[in-house]
């Protein structure tokens, strides 16, 4: 083999070497990095923006993007209702935001998503099967001059996986019942990863949010599970064989007993911790189902708390190389986030009527507003706050992430 020869061969040898070294993937229990160091997860989730959630917009009955949708549309009606969607979409989360967070430290985000972005149904006022990319490639950008990494969520799936407001589903987990909805699931899976096969800010796809609650009967649901994210990963690996994939437990990402050997060499396996004490023991099972594969593990979501357990579990989480987005990044009216905005004027009216159980529409009209000049001010009012401009940083909750308020 002549002296040419061997140069070219080591050329090529470094230069598919370097291009392995592109995407994130995992060896043993690590999450390894496109430079090929260890990377700990390290950030928050954009909660409330392609997935509006009632409790952040201080209602207990309309939970749901569905049911929150309903009480404005009987309040200001469908027209206005899709209006204040196309509004909100479009101020929640900007590149101010984007740039703000990495400014603080971190090192990526969680993105929350409803599968029907990327369909005809209607949802949050439009049913243009493109207007997922739309938004997400306009965020993904924003992340990418900021060099802030992206892991995509799936909240929200066909036939609803959790059973609960979380999915915005119809109150059981139909998906795992149903061929129609995990095909559909699969696919539109698979619409994304080839969509983004080749974005290296992304980490990673989180394909279910918190899968079957408890509710329900775990001996007929649980174990559905592991052949469902099977059956996902095969759709996802005919386009996409670059990406991490992160498999929830059961029991609101709770549960890893469904789970056997991983069946893909890019796995990491998700929990999510809300209200526990802050102490290795609630995490150890996660720890020992680590060390038992030498697989990752990671926390999708926490927080949700005062900013001393806040401290404690980040700290617990760190000692232990899990790495974790705190939940959520944004909050009307409440210091458990990274930034809140104040409630505007009016806007109790708007909460009332949502809180309010109605059970058919002589109930809608003895509790609709008498001003709904009022209500839409309130609502126009949710719309000027929540921008970036106007938020108000928790600093004592930033600093409990290990991160730094700004100016």
């Amino acid at each position: 083999m002549n002296k040419k020869l061997i140069a070219l061969l080591l050329v090529v040898a470094f230069c598919t070497h370097v291009n392995a070294q592109t995407f994130f993937t995992t060896k043993g229990k690590d999450i390894i990095a496109p430079n090929g160091k260890p990377f700990l997860i390290q950030g928050t989730n954009l909660g409330n923006w392609l997935v509006p959630e009632g409790y952040m917009f201080k209602f207990d009955g309309a939970s749901s993007p569905r049911l929150i949708n309903q009480a404005f549309s009987e309040l200001i009606g469908p027209d206005a209702t899709k209006n204040f969607w196309k509004k909100f979409l479009d101020v929640y989360i900007t590149a101010e935001d984007i740039h703000y967070l990495k400014s603080t430290g971190m090192n990526s985000i969680r993105i929350p998503f409803n599968y029907r972005l990327f369909t005809n149904e209607n949802y949050m006022g439009d049913n243009d099967a493109s207007r997922g990319f739309v938004y997400l490639d306009r965020v993904i950008n924003w992340c990418k001059k900021e060099n802030l990494y992206v892991l995509l969520d799936m909240h929200c799936a066909p036939g609803g996986q959790t059973g609960d407001n979380i999915d915005d589903g119809a109150g059981y987990p139909f998906l795992f019942e149903s061929k129609e909805n995990s095909k559909q699931c699969a696919d539109i899976w698979k619409m994304i990863a080839a969509h983004y096969k080749n974005e290296t800010i992304i980490i990673g796809y989180d394909l279910l949010n918190e899968p079957i609650a408890h509710y329900f009967d775990k001996s007929i649901l649980n174990p559905l599970l592991e052949p469902l994210y099977k059956q996902i990963t095969k759709a996802i690996r005919e386009v996409d064989k670059n990406h991490i994939l992160f498999l929830g437990g059961a029991q609101w990402d709770s549960n890893f007993e469904p789970f056997g050997p991983p069946f893909d060499s890019k796995l990491v396996y998700t929990f999510h911790k809300y209200w526990t004490a802050p102490t290795r023991d609630v995490v150890m099972d996660y720890i020992d189902f680590s060390n038992k594969y030498k697989v990752p593990i990671y926390c999708g979501e926490t927080g949700e708390n005062e900013d001393a357990w806040v401290d404690s579990f980040r700290t617990m989480l760190n000692s232990n190389n899990i790495g974790w987005h705190f939940w959520p990044y944004k909050k009307l009216d409440n210091t458990r986030g990274i930034v809140t905005f104040n409630k505007p004027a009016y806007y109790d009216s708007v909460i009332a009527y949502a809180n309010t159980p109605k059970y058919n529409f002589a109930d809608i009209r003895k509790n609709r507003s008498a001003n709904i000049a009022e209500i839409k001010k309130a609502l126009d009012g949710y719309l000027e706050n929540c921008k970036f401009k106007n938020c108000i940083q928790n600093k004592g909750y930033i600093m409990a992430l290990g991160f730094t308020p700004k100016n």
